[in-house]
């Protein structure tokens, strides 16, 4: 299915955003996501069900000043 990751339109067979963010190779415990414009905790990486067309943002914290 496609979806849109940070901007960029995907290709996935990912049912959830956990097994998106293992597909992707990134660190669930190192991000920060939005799921169509709300703010997902990672408590429910796991239960949120990846659809066609949704918009995914997966942000890594910046440090510095």
């Amino acid at each position: 299915m496609q979806i849109e990751l940070n901007g960029q339109q995907v290709e996935t067979e990912a049912p959830n955003v956990a097994a998106l963010l293992r597909e992707r190779h990134i660190d669930a415990a190192s991000v920060a996501s939005a799921y169509n414009g709300q703010f997902l905790p990672r408590s429910r990486y796991e239960s949120q069900q990846l659809e066609a067309g949704c918009r995914l943002e997966v942000l890594s914290p910046m440090q510095g000043g």
